[in-house]
């Protein structure tokens, strides 16, 4: 490994510990367990009074909802959930199966099948609870969930934003063969550091402060398979409006494959937006006020 990532990952480390636990603990969120085929689903909120709207957040491949969507960090302003607060809207934020909150089910794998139907009954539970259709925000494998869903499960669904859409709609992938044991991966501080690619995007004590979470909320890597069910996704079938949320420098985000999704998609409020500057974590970095408006501006857009 290059001299200078084994340097910031000692710094990251040293920081961490001295970091105090109170920092991770400021204004806690309220939890909730909804069911879902008999299993339970950590559900974290974090509300205003009269807001003008509701987002549901979905988090991504590796990481649970708290240390992406709510990350604490002494003299900064990086909580996704406080940020879309102080527009006005009440944020929900959802940890699937094997991750932060929520246990692994009896099958020990989680599947697009089964996160795109647990998604469906928190959305089913929020709009009874506040009256009014979710708008959906799904990072990296959770904007792909959030697109499932959406095509599968639209009534309660009144936007989907996809952030760090890591896919192409001409990609198909093969069914495996055979049977596995999941693996129960151990997470690391380097896997934890990995998305914060642009340089003086954030800062070394939020990098810290976001190991600590991360590592803390997920221990062990979540284990997925049947990974083929993500072949149904399809613009075509996603009849919502939608935002594409790109950004300049994310490695996982192919801009030729956005613009062969973005024709496909069926319902005409479409934007397509791409963050100067930002990488995979740009919710977390320089861009992050541009993401936050930009995703409350298409909800707004739509009351026009």
């Amino acid at each position: 490994m290059p001299a200078q990532p084994i340097l910031r990952l000692l710094f990251v480390a040293l920081l961490t510990l001295c970091l105090p636990i109170a920092a991770f603990a400021q204004n806690p969120p309220t939890e909730h367990t909804i069911t879902s085929d008999g299993h339970p689903l950590a559900l974290w909120e974090k509300s205003v009074e009269d807001p003008k709207g509701h987002i549901l957040l979905h988090h991504g491949r590796t990481w649970s909802a708290l240390p992406d969507f709510d990350l604490q960090v002494p003299g900064e302003d990086l909580s996704l959930m406080e940020g879309f607060n102080a527009l006005g809207y009440s944020v929900w934020a959802l940890d699937a199966r094997g991750y932060g909150g929520t246990p692994r089910d009896a099958s020990d794998w989680h599947t697009p099948d089964k996160a795109a139907k647990d998604l469906a009954v928190v959305l089913d539970w929020l709009q009874a609870r506040t009256g009014q259709q979710i708008n959906v925000w799904g990072w990296s494998y959770g904007s792909m969930v959030a697109q499932l869903t959406a095509q599968r499960f639209p009534q309660a669904i009144r936007s989907v934003t996809l952030f760090g859409y890591p896919t192409d709609p001409d990609a198909e992938v093969p069914v495996a063969s055979g049977e596995s044991e999941p693996e129960r991966r151990t997470n690391t501080a380097e896997a934890a550091a990995s998305d914060f690619i642009v340089p003086g995007s954030i800062s070394e004590a939020a990098i810290a402060a976001y190991v600590d979470a991360a590592l803390a909320a997920d221990p062990v890597r979540a284990d997925w398979n049947q990974l083929h069910q993500w072949n149904a996704l399809d613009g075509e079938a996603l009849d919502v409006p939608v935002l594409l949320l790109q950004a300049e420098f994310d490695p996982l985000a192919n801009t030729d494959a956005h613009a062969r999704f973005f024709v496909k998609i069926a319902n005409p409020n479409k934007q397509w937006v791409v963050l100067a500057g930002g990488d995979h974590a740009a919710l977390l970095e320089t861009p992050r006020a541009r993401l936050i408006k930009a995703s409350v501006d298409f909800i707004e857009w739509l009351n026009l």
